[in-house]
């Protein structure tokens, strides 16, 4: 029979990489795959989500990060804390 008018049953799926050396392979990855054709072979996981929670997130340009993680470091606080602190006293100080 020619190869044209074989029917695969199944397609050939590259194997899932146990370990990305990157996000940008990461990302390279699941751009070109489906996460239907590797279901078998992850786990389950059990998350919780509280719509109600009084967090957000926002984002932080990667270098202002840096200088806020060591600063806070240096205060003896979390990121969060410290930005959370300063936000408050700016948003004080504007009303």
């Amino acid at each position: 029979m020619p190869e044209s008018t074989k029917q695969t049953t199944q397609r050939d799926i590259d194997p899932l990489p146990e370990d990305f050396d990157s996000l940008e392979e990461f990302v390279a990855f699941w751009d070109t795959h489906s996460t239907a054709d590797y279901e078998d072979q992850m786990d389950d996981v059990e998350m919780h989500i509280d719509i109600r929670s009084s967090k957000v997130y926002c984002a932080v340009a990667k270098d202002l990060l840096a200088q806020l993680r060591t600063h806070a470091r240096r205060q003896g606080v979390s990121t969060e804390a410290l930005i959370n602190l300063w936000l408050r006293e700016k948003a004080t100080k504007a009303a």
